[in-house]
């Protein structure tokens, strides 16, 4: 059994859609970054490849690489799964967090955690989503930007 952790951070900016553990949210901003800056999927991503070694997901998908402009982190993730694979492993669970102000996350989360169960091939009780704000603290507190981390488990 081996574990990783996963953190990730956008800024919010209009003109973009937002989009977290690959669910299209409704609000009128979203997250700024090379790919669609889903920051829950980018940390499941890190703590993922975290458990195995294998570095971040800057080090597999650079944004100096045009071929992930825009793309969606549900297609990085499943080639995540399929490196972890190759390593002889097996995803055990994923237990991920989402730290924002607003939009209020709840009535997303469980269609997040069946996008992500059926990238990673987990059952949905494999997979835990939660959602908290910074009762106005900092940058998440203020609504200049979305953050998540995630913790996860191979076997």
């Amino acid at each position: 059994m081996r574990v990783g952790i996963g953190y990730d951070v956008h800024r919010l900016v209009p003109e973009r859609k937002l989009i977290v553990g690959g669910e299209l949210i409704d609000y009128h901003l979203g997250l700024l970054g090379h790919s669609d800056a889903d920051v829950l999927t980018h940390a499941i991503m890190d703590a993922l490849l975290g458990t195995v070694g294998l570095g971040d997901i800057g080090k597999h998908f650079p944004d100096s690489d045009p071929s992930y402009q825009g793309i969606s982190s549900l297609k990085l993730l499943a080639e995540v799964v399929g490196k972890i694979r190759e390593q002889g492993y097996e995803i055990g669970n994923i237990d991920g967090i989402i730290i924002a102000e607003r939009p209020k996350m709840s009535p997303y989360i469980p269609r997040m955690v069946t996008r992500l169960a059926n990238v990673t091939a987990l059952k949905e009780d494999q997979i835990n989503i939660k959602a908290t704000t910074t009762e106005g603290l900092g940058y998440t507190g203020e609504g200049k930007g979305i953050a998540a981390q995630a913790i996860a488990m191979v076997l």
